[in-house]
C-alpha cells in the first residue's frame, strides 16, 4: 500500500511553486545555510553511487544541478548524466549553470524512463519533499539496472547535545530569519518543518527495504546533520 503524505505536508503542486519561487535564491542560501560545505556533501554521495568512467546516472530532484554536475565528473565524458526536476525555474538555473548536462521535467513519483536503464539513481536534498516517500524511492529503483545503487543525501536531526541544541536553534530561527531576509521566509519555514517530518536514518533505512533495495548502508557527516544512504537493487 503506498504511503500517504505526513500530515502538514505541502502538496505536490505547493513545492513546485515553492521551488519556483526560491530558484534564484536557491544556490546562494545553500552555500550560506552550509558554509559551503554542501558541495562536500554531495562529492561524497558521488563516491557511495559507484558511478565509474563510462558509467550512466540519474539526478532525481536535480534542483540547479549540483548532484548532475558532480556525477557527471565521475563518468566523464563517455558517460551519461540525465537530472530531472518539476521545477522548470530550478531546470532553468541548473541549464545555465551546465548547459552541456541533460536536464529534464519529470515527477519523481512517475519517471519517464526505461527499468533497469541507469547504474545509479541520486536524489539531493529532495526526497523530503515527495508527496509519497515510498512511491519516489520504488522509482528511483525501478530506473537502476540489477547491481546498481539508490543513494539518498538528506538533512536530518542530531541526537546528540550540544549539537543537537545548535541544530533546532539554526534550522528553527536562524534559517527562516534568513529566508526572510532573503524574501521568502515562508519556504524557509518549511525547511525545518520538512527535516522533522523526514524518517531518520535507521527508519529511511527501513522505507528503502520496502522498497526492495537490499545491502543498505549509510553515512553521518557534518556532525550527524547530514546522512547519506546507499542500497543496491538486486
Amino acid at each position: 500500500m503506498a504511503e500517504r503524505p505526513a500530515a502538514g505536508t505541502l502538496e505536490a503542486g505547493q513545492v513546485r511553486a515553492m521551488f519556483d519561487r526560491i530558484a534564484g535564491l536557491y544556490d546562494a542560501m545553500n552555500t550560506l545555510m552550509t558554509a559551503g560545505l554542501h558541495h562536500r556533501w554531495r562529492a561524497r554521495a558521488v563516491e557511495l553511487s559507484g558511478v565509474r568512467r563510462g558509467g550512466s546516472a540519474i539526478d532525481v530532484a536535480t534542483g540547479t544541478g549540483d548532484l548532475a554536475i558532480a556525477l557527471a565528473r565521475a563518468v566523464g565524458r563517455g558517460g551519461e548524466v540525465v537530472a530531472c526536476d518539476f521545477s522548470e525555474r530550478m531546470l532553468d538555473r541548473a541549464r545555465r549553470k551546465a548547459p552541456a548536462l541533460r536536464f529534464e521535467w519529470a515527477d519523481a513519483l512517475a519517471l519517464p524512463y526505461a527499468s533497469d536503464r541507469f547504474d545509479a539513481a541520486t536524489v539531493g536534498f529532495g526526497a523530503r519533499n515527495f508527496a509519497d516517500l515510498r512511491l519516489g524511492i520504488e522509482e528511483m529503483a525501478r530506473v537502476v539496472a540489477p547491481g546498481g545503487r539508490v543513494v539518498i543525501l538528506e538533512i536530518t536531526q542530531p541526537t546528540r547535545e550540544p549539537l543537537a541544541g545548535f541544530y533546532r536553534r539554526w534550522f528553527d530561527r536562524v534559517v527562516p530569519a534568513l529566508g526572510a531576509v532573503a524574501g521568502d521566509s515562508d519556504a524557509y519555514s518549511y525547511l525545518p518543518s520538512s527535516v522533522r517530518r523526514f524518517p531518520g536514518p535507521r527508519e529511511l533505512a527501513e522505507v528503502m527495504h520496502s522498497c526492495g533495495l537490499r545491502r543498505i548502508r549509510w553515512v553521518l557527516t557534518a556532525g550527524g546533520i547530514i546522512a547519506i544512504h546507499v542500497g543496491e537493487v538486486t
